[in-house]
């Protein structure tokens, strides 16, 4: 059975209803990140034990990173990195290694593990468009809160603030960086890992409240 043939209705959204203001969520202690001893930049040596952890994990918090365009007309070529996150590691996949592609989106496909993340249409998107990949169990996080207005949609760095208290600070740098680079920095890898991770963690906190 796939996992997301699992979930229940008991998944409901929580009723954090209140919108914090940047201002207010830039006072807050920052949240505690992973850093480069929990993060692997998968190649084939490290695909099958990759993998494995993601199937026996069930959940993982999902994203992906595209090299952003600046020019008009310019042609998006992205995604150029996907990451997977399970609760004390992050895996990233560059896309550039067919064979590492093809078997992650095997995994993708199987509704083996629930990708939750933040809006993930458009890599939801991009992954069919570019790689005829289908992500088969995805959940988007933001769903699973309630707002004050229908229009207001509830995103990484709000959701981190109403549930831990703590300021999920996303680097401008970082967020526009040449995706598309063989080789990433340090801090690109910190910064793809996190937005997976983060995911994972607010989904996990939602369901653990919700299971009291």
């Amino acid at each position: 059975m796939r996992l997301f043939e699992t979930i229940s209705d008991e998944t409901k959204p929580m009723t954090l209803t209140t919108q914090l203001s940047r201002d207010q969520i830039k006072t807050l202690p920052l949240f505690p990140a992973l850093d480069m001893t929990q993060i692997t930049l998968v190649r084939r040596e490290q695909l099958e034990a990759a993998l494995a952890a993601l199937r026996k994990a069930g959940v993982a918090g999902f994203d992906t990173e595209s090299r952003p365009t600046f020019r008009k007309g310019e042609q998006a070529t992205g995604p150029h990195l996907i990451q997977l996150a399970i609760r004390d590691h992050a895996y990233l996949f560059p896309v550039d290694d067919a064979e590492v592609l093809a078997a992650l989106g095997q995994l993708l496909a199987s509704g083996e593990v629930l990708l939750a993340g933040f809006d993930l249409r458009s890599d939801k998107r991009h992954l069919r468009e570019r790689f005829g990949i289908e992500c088969a169990a995805v959940l988007d996080v933001g769903s699973l809160f309630t707002s004050e207005s229908p229009t207001i949609t509830v995103g990484a760095v709000q959701a981190v603030a109403r549930v831990f208290g703590c300021y999920f600070r996303k680097s401008k740098k970082q967020s526009t960086s040449n995706w598309s680079a063989r080789v990433l920095s340090e801090a690109q890898q910190i910064y793809a890992a996190n937005d997976a991770w983060v995911a994972l963690r607010v989904y996990q906190a939602l369901q653990d409240a919700a299971a009291v």
